[in-house]
């Protein structure tokens, strides 16, 4: 009788596969974002004008004020890269100088809008009362609101008063990062109470209640962490729409005062020029073209990044 060979279990069985890490979430995050190629330039685009401004100063010592009539309307040159005003001021040395104005005012404007449509937003999201109907109602009445005349008449009322608390260029940039700030909540505001609305009732969120989690545990621990995606997207659209409405205000002459060189208020100085010196107004435009369009499109592939359902 013949015996029968034992096969061992491992001849048998297929052999495993090599085993993957887990991708982390901000990895996955990152590889969806690089996925969209023009947030990805646009990135790069941002990157440099941002080092542009902020250490241009390092290798361009040349200062924004001194006048040469001589020099007046000079074309781009050696001695002065993007040209010359009416003045003869340098306008590399203003490009410079303004972009910090003009950059800062869309980052401060857009944090305090951000700011104030989170603590509206969850403030309405959290409520079950008649606390969220009426902050909604009252968020209707901000966005029914004219917001450039409101703009115009905030500023031509309080802006002499902030001069002489923190100076001319001062009082007037707290004032038109609170004005615009101030009036651009309303959609974030909205969009979280819609956020917290849905994630309120989850199952990880019941959770937690019933294990005696409180309130204030729950929104900054459990909700607010899974709707913030949507807030950063819409935040970075705020930027633009900032920096377009701080170079709306200083093209009509009602921004920065004449000395404080933002790139809306080289617009405005330059549009008496521009069959004589075109490159005065199209260097601006430019910058500020390419910072708009650079932060809509990484706001663009930072929503196809935090909705893992888009196809990229």
């Amino acid at each position: 009788m013949a015996s029968s060979t034992p096969v061992s279990a491992s001849a048998e069985s297929p052999p495993a596969a090599p085993s993957q890490a887990p991708v982390s979430a901000s990895r996955d995050l990152a590889r969806r974002f690089a996925r969209h190629k023009m947030a990805t330039i646009s990135v790069g685009i941002l990157i440099l004008l941002v080092l542009s401004v902020t250490l241009g100063t390092w290798f361009w010592h040349t200062s924004i004020s001194d006048i040469d009539l001589a020099a007046s309307l000079q074309p781009p040159s050696w001695k002065h890269p993007l040209g010359t005003n009416d003045l003869g001021q340098d306008l590399l040395a203003r490009m410079i100088y303004g972009g910090r104005i003009s950059l800062a005012v869309g980052v401060m404007a857009m944090l305090v809008s951000t700011v104030l449509g989170i603590i509206v937003g969850a403030a309405a999201g959290m409520s079950r009362g008649r606390t969220g109907p009426f902050l909604m109602w009252v968020t209707d009445v901000f966005l029914s609101l004219p917001q450039l005349p409101l703009l115009l008449l905030i500023l031509y009322l309080f802006r002499d008063n902030l001069k002489q608390i923190f100076g001319v260029e001062g009082g007037v940039f707290v004032l038109v990062v609170a004005v615009i700030g101030g009036l651009r909540w309303m959609p974030i505001a909205r969009l979280v109470r819609a956020q917290f609305l849905s994630l309120r009732e989850k199952e990880f969120v019941e959770a937690a209640q019933a294990a005696g989690a409180s309130r204030a545990r729950l929104l900054w621990k459990h909700i607010l962490p899974n709707a913030i995606g949507p807030v950063i997207v819409a935040s970075t659209i705020e930027i633009s729409v900032a920096i377009i409405a701080e170079s709306t205000l200083s093209f009509l002459g009602l921004g920065f005062p004449p000395d404080v060189p933002t790139w809306g208020r080289l617009l405005f100085e330059a549009k008496d020029y521009m069959a004589i010196a075109p490159y005065a107004a199209l260097i601006p435009g430019a910058a500020i073209f390419l910072t708009v369009l650079s932060v809509n499109f990484i706001g663009d592939g930072l929503r196809d990044a935090f909705d893992p359902r888009r196809v990229i």
